[in-house]
């Protein structure tokens, strides 16, 4: 799945999770979204090296 993907099933998961009163699921809902926040932020750095590699292949 992608950052984006994990970040909204996250919220999904955490909202429940407060709306049941399921600590757990909030819990597991909140680490959803970290893991979609991270994979977000590797995604661009992968954008950035890449353009940096052609870049230097195109000079």
């Amino acid at each position: 799945m992608g950052g984006t993907t994990d970040v909204v099933k996250g919220r999904i998961k955490e909202a429940a999770g407060v709306l049941t009163g399921n600590d757990k699921l909030r819990a597991k809902g909140k680490a959803d979204q970290a893991v979609g926040e991270v994979k977000q932020v590797a995604e661009k750095v992968v954008d950035k090296v890449k353009k940096a590699v052609q870049k230097t292949v195109d000079d």
